[in-house]
């Protein structure tokens, strides 16, 4: 019940903040002005990741978890935030702003030992990552922290698709019985939904990168905390479960590489960027990726129960699923079609006979 109350505290504190956040990103000049890349066409305020971080701190001291890893997952959190908030100020450029992820992931997992040391593998063994174990980690943080500001490129998107993912994460870890977990995902559940009543399309203010590093690094962790040295096939739950945001980041990298552009290079060909080339509404596309986001945390939750061999079926239909996915809707490239090209060949051919 305390969780709820914490859930409902948190939503009410964002709903409140929010508003007031958005006159000070006016009085500083934290806007994002339109451009030839982003789809808003007036310059809106782009703070309001403060709002959900100080709704989140209201919750921490609500319901105080006692956690050993609470106060570096704290400390890192106000490093990301910090980060974020100059970034939304100033416009940082991506080396400091890598430096600033890299810091803050460094605290939680070097200080508050947030890390993934070994891998149970099927028949009793175990994959120990030994020196590995704190690199390893740490790309994890700093990889989800920015894929999750990847996908901030449309009202309501990033904040609902993180929502989605911490409801997932949320009801794994109290079938775990993994109380802090369970404790922090509704306190950021809470903070999020609160915010996202002004962020829906037309939004009245953005989260910026003070929202999204700080929704990245949160999620990042506690999907570590909920299932680190975990099996094999459970080690990819996490990677199920914020499915949209990887992928997305993943098809981007191709895109570039492919291209000969360096991997932080903008473009304007990300999945939310393709579908509205489609036709489809912005509205319509927020919500398409939110079913996606939905999609993927079922199967999470399915593969957290499934048996060893029905697991791999499962994540080989995924992974050719997202593989169509992105030919079809030319998320590396309009020519890039290698498994339709495939089908079609085979097709031709038995035209053909």
């Amino acid at each position: 019940m305390a969780y709820f109350i914490t859930l409902l505290i948190c939503f009410i504190t964002s709903v409140l903040i929010t508003p007031l956040v958005k006159k000070l990103a006016f009085k500083i000049g934290a806007t994002d002005r339109p451009n030839q890349r982003k789809v808003h066409q007036k310059i809106m305020p782009r703070l309001g990741g403060l709002a959900i971080y100080i709704a989140f701190i209201v919750g921490v001291v609500f319901l105080d978890p006692d956690n050993v890893f609470e106060v570096p997952i704290l400390l890192g959190s106000v490093i990301i935030i910090i980060t974020g908030f100059l970034d939304d100020l100033f416009e940082l450029s991506p080396k400091v702003k890598l430096a600033g992820q890299l810091l803050a992931a460094f605290v939680v997992v070097v200080f508050g030992g947030v890390q993934v040391e070994y891998i149970n593998l099927p028949f009793g063994s175990q994959l120990h990552f030994g020196f590995l174990s704190i690199p390893l980690t740490i790309l994890w943080i700093v990889g989800i922290t920015n894929a999750i500001n990847l996908i901030d490129g449309l009202d309501g998107l990033a904040a609902g698709v993180s929502a989605i993912a911490l409801i997932t994460i949320s009801w794994m870890a109290i079938l775990k019985g993994d109380m802090f977990v369970t404790g922090m995902g509704f306190i950021l559940l809470g903070s999020i939904l609160g915010f996202l009543i002004y962020n829906f399309h037309p939004a009245k203010i953005f989260m910026g990168d003070t929202g999204a590093l700080f929704l990245g690094y949160m999620i990042s962790v506690l999907s570590l905390l909920g299932f680190k040295n975990v099996t094999a096939i459970s080690f990819i739950i996490p990677v199920i479960i914020l499915g949209v945001p990887i992928s997305d980041t993943f098809f981007a990298i191709i895109r570039r590489l492919l291209k000969k552009q360096p991997l932080s290079a903008p473009d304007k060909s990300h999945l939310h960027h393709c579908l509205l080339r489609l036709g489809y509404s912005h509205r319509q596309t927020v919500l398409i990726i939110y079913g996606m986001s939905a999609l993927f945390g079922l199967v999470a939750i399915i593969l957290s129960k499934a048996a060893a061999w029905v697991s791999m079926i499962i994540l080989t239909i995924v992974v050719l699923a997202l593989e169509l996915i992105a030919e079809k809707i030319g998320l590396v490239g309009k020519n890039y079609r290698p498994i339709l090209k495939i089908v079609r060949g085979i097709r031709y051919a038995n035209m053909r006979k």
